[in-house]
């Protein structure tokens, strides 16, 4: 799920590197969570899926319903203040990079019975297991072989504790202790709160029993909620495992705030049936982050931050009115030590001055990242390339007609792609350094506005016990007339890594792709390594049925095993193998890859 808030953030002017602010007006909450049950991983054979219902993941706000911006063409609106970018070279990936598919719309639907839109990639790597999460199925593969050895529906895994999962899975394999985390949103069935599920695996082995947790982010003692805890997001340091979520008021459907928790990892990691929290919760109306904190990870072979009591590091990007802003949050939890005895955490800020990054311009409207376009497809062609278009011309879409009561023939075109917004994505700390990515409105060299990637080498530290920061390096990545979106970076002990996204443009269609990348020289050449085959034909993208911007992403995933090499996950369409026998609201798949630095 994503979601979009109407909030203004507060602009923030400065002139130094990196400035300290007055310490968040955070309220906190120190308490617990309880084991709610048991989960398990089934073998890799499932079931066809039991009827053709299709799930979208929920936008919230309407104002996050992209329409267009006036009279400008929807991909490409003008993208004030953004710097050009010169476009990177792209080629083939190196010969003999190990790589396969994962999850698609159809295995999907097959674990669980309901084909989910978009994926919401999930990943984690260890022990030689790779496990994928999408938004509705949970994969472990052969790290080796990609052998598939195990794959369930989310919800039939989290179904024995009784509590319902709904979108946005997160998965982290602990090398330090050997155990899996598989996170995802929650439902309470008792009172209806919104929440996280936490399953920690009893063993190193993905495919064996987890315990199950429940973190409550209903938050109804705050303003502005009850709330919709939003795109739980993980991270953690040797003491705590940290979640983080943007509030949504249930009632207004508003951006409220963010909240984070900290929970006791050795709690967790026992299986104990209570386990020690303290909840961290900054209202919008008086903190200027846009959406999510991200918490970081430390690559297997790292060393977690253990000054000032053990210090979790945070990145967020900044809303300055849905314009270009010029700044980054970095914030510290410290005392996390305290997690495992009586919590006693301690929040630090300073905001950063980092090079322009953002969507475009409200004055014109377009406070949006520019779309994403697509290979034109010849109408001629749509009945073997674009089934769902060709159906919904003829009037011939069975799904339409179930879930949408369409049945007269609409004339429409191929769809454009959700580009997503401009919220941090994931973070490591290693060598010192935090590393971290997001989607921005860039200028290509032909002029055009695209969707591109800012990313960003911090060096946090302490002055006493004040936070510093400093930006170690910066830069973008883009290709000319085509959009790189959803990024991760991962990187290992040494600060040698990649960084993972989805590929598309008028050249290409969409299409799993890396860089090289490290703290020094920043990112590579763009090498793809799952090719697209054919255009995302997808019933969001259709209206009615939803805007002409197909949702996509909403994320990628990356992930650094024990010997050092990185794994990579993101969206992309292979061309027909995933077509299925749902009414085919969807063609999306997933491509996994990994490639040693």
């Amino acid at each position: 799920m994503r979601c979009k808030q109407s909030l203004l953030g507060l602009l923030v002017l400065g002139l130094w590197v990196a400035f300290p602010v007055q310490a968040p007006a955070a309220t906190t909450r120190i308490g617990s969570i309880h084991e709610i049950g048991t989960a398990a991983l089934t073998a890799a054979g499932a079931s066809a899926p039991a009827s053709p219902e299709l799930q979208v993941a929920p936008e919230i706000d309407s104002h996050f319903e992209k329409a267009g911006s006036g009279n400008l063409s929807d991909a490409e609106s003008p993208v004030t203040g953004l710097p050009t970018v010169a476009g990177s070279t792209v080629i083939p990936a190196p010969d003999g990079m190990q790589s396969f598919d994962g999850l698609n719309v159809y295995r999907e639907a097959q674990a669980q019975g309901v084909p989910a839109i978009p994926p919401d990639q999930g990943l984690a790597v260890g022990n030689g297991y790779v496990v994928e999460a999408v938004n509705q199925a949970l994969a472990v593969y052969d790290a080796d072989s990609g052998a598939m050895l195990a794959v369930v529906g989310l919800r039939n895994f989290f179904a024995p504790s009784g509590y319902r999962q709904h979108s946005d899975p997160r998965a982290w394999y602990d090398a330090q202790d050997g155990r899996w985390f598989v996170t995802d949103g929650g439902i309470n069935p008792v009172n209806s709160h919104y929440g996280v599920l936490i399953a920690v695996s009893e063993t190193s082995d993905p495919t064996g029993s987890y315990h199950v947790y429940f973190v409550d982010t209903t938050s109804s003692n705050h303003p502005g909620c009850p709330c919709l805890g939003d795109q739980p997001l993980i991270g953690a340091d040797a003491n705590g495992f940290y979640t983080n979520t943007n509030e949504f008021g249930l009632v207004t459907g508003r951006f409220v705030g963010t909240e984070t928790i900290a929970i006791d990892k050795a709690g967790l990691l026992a299986g104990s049936a209570d386990v020690n929290t303290e909840t961290f919760f900054l209202q919008a109306d008086s903190y200027p982050i846009f959406y999510s904190l991200q918490p970081a990870t430390v690559p297997p072979g790292g060393t977690y931050d253990g000054d000032h009591g053990g210090t979790e590091y945070f990145m967020g990007s900044l809303d300055d009115y849905d314009l270009p802003t010029t700044t980054l949050a970095v914030l510290a939890l410290t005392n996390t030590s305290s997690l495992a005895t009586s919590p006693d955490l301690h929040l630090k800020q300073v905001l950063l001055r980092s090079e322009t990054y953002g969507p475009g311009d409200v004055t014109t409207q377009d406070i949006f990242l520019p779309a994403a376009e697509q290979p034109i497809v010849p109408v001629g062609d749509y009945k073997d390339q674009l089934p769902l278009a060709y159906e919904l011309r003829h009037g011939t879409c069975n799904l339409c007609a179930i879930l949408f009561g369409l049945t007269d023939p609409i004339n429409d075109h191929e769809e454009l792609l959700d580009t997503g917004d401009d919220r941090m994505k994931q973070v490591f700390f290693a060598d010192g350094h935090l590393y971290g990515a997001l989607d921005t409105g860039v200028k290509t060299q032909t002029g055009n506005s695209a969707t591109g990637i800012a990313w960003f080498v911090v060096t946090p530290g302490f002055d006493g016990n004040s936070l510093t920061a400093t930006m170690y390096n910066e830069g973008y990545l883009s290709v000319d007339g085509q959009t790189m979106m959803y990024p991760s970076i991962a990187v290992n002990s040494a600060g040698h890594g990649a960084m993972v996204f989805t590929l598309v443009g008028k050249d290409y269609f969409p299409s799993a792709a890396f860089t090289s990348f490290d703290a020094d020289n920043g990112p590579g050449e763009v090498q793809i390594f799952g090719t697209g085959g054919a255009a995302l034909d997808d019933a969001t993208g259709y209206p009615p049925m939803g805007p002409r911007y197909a949702r996509f992403g909403d994320y990628s995933a990356a992930a650094c095993d024990e010997t050092g090499a990185i794994w990579m996950a993101t969206e992309y369409v292979p061309g027909g193998a995933n077509r299925n026998g749902l009414g085919e609201p969807s063609n999306w798949s997933t491509r996994i890859g990994k490639v040693t630095p």
